[in-house]
């Protein structure tokens, strides 16, 4: 069976013993409390380490400017973080990272506390808040080097939910699939209202796999305007 040891041999990412461990035992309790909680639809073990583990973790082997996010000590917010991902698996990676995990549903913070606990992680926050609430605060917005989501919603909306959290000369990377062009293209203008400036697109298939991913790499050129965030809601209803 492909696990996680074999997705990051083949990206090349050194694993220790300890953080094999870490991951597998993070895929175990995320398996375990779907039996609960609606965490993921992926609940086959290898499957899980190619379309969870394997995919968060595709940042640091095919995008060249975060090749060595391993050794540094960054502060990293993963915006809409879910189950975790793609937060958890760099935070085991790349234990240096300062990372802020932030999610609308208390019940996954929760369930992110006790992984926090588990897995012995340091520097890690977990905070339950919608994405828009969250940049009002003023410990969280324009505060981070890099802004990290896999959340599902089109380009122009994300970026009104993570930039506002990047600081100046920082970055907001968005977990895309292979069909990017369109979208990012409709948030052009939510990109340079924002602050942002379209840096690279990164097109790669998910490791030993046809799975299309795309790494939108937004740099953060100034800060974003006080009007934005806009009210919880109004992203959607109203994209920019």
């Amino acid at each position: 069976m492909k696990d996680i040891k074999y997705y990051c041999d083949k990206m090349n990412i050194a694993l220790s013993d300890y953080q094999l461990e870490q991951l597998n035992h993070y895929m175990d309790m995320v398996i375990e409390t779907n039996k609960v909680m609606n965490l993921t639809a992926i609940t086959e073990p290898e499957e899980f380490a190619l379309k969870h583990l394997a995919d968060s973790l595709s940042l640091i082997a095919y995008a060249d400017k975060y090749r060595e996010l391993p050794s540094s000590s960054i502060s990293v917010i993963d915006v809409g973080t879910g189950a975790g991902f793609p937060g958890i698996p760099l935070k085991i990676v790349c234990p240096d990272i300062k990372l802020t995990l932030l999610d609308s549903l208390n019940k996954r913070i929760m369930f992110l506390e006790n992984v926090i606990s588990e897995l012995s992680l340091t520097s890690v926050t977990a905070i339950h808040a919608r994405a828009e609430e969250g940049a009002r605060n003023a410990g969280l917005r324009d505060n981070f080097d890099l802004v990290v989501s896999r959340a599902v919603a089109s380009m122009n909306i994300l970026a009104e939910y993570c930039l506002p959290y990047a600081k100046v000369g920082g970055c907001f990377v968005s977990y895309k699939s292979g069909e990017w062009q369109e979208e990012v293209k409709n948030a052009e203008n939510a990109i340079r209202t924002l602050g942002g400036k379209l840096d690279e697109v990164v097109e790669s298939p998910l490791v030993d796999s046809d799975i299309k991913r795309s790494f939108v790499i937004i740099s953060k050129e100034k800060k974003t305007p006080k009007p934005y965030p806009r009210k919880p809601g109004t992203a959607k209803k109203q994209p920019l």
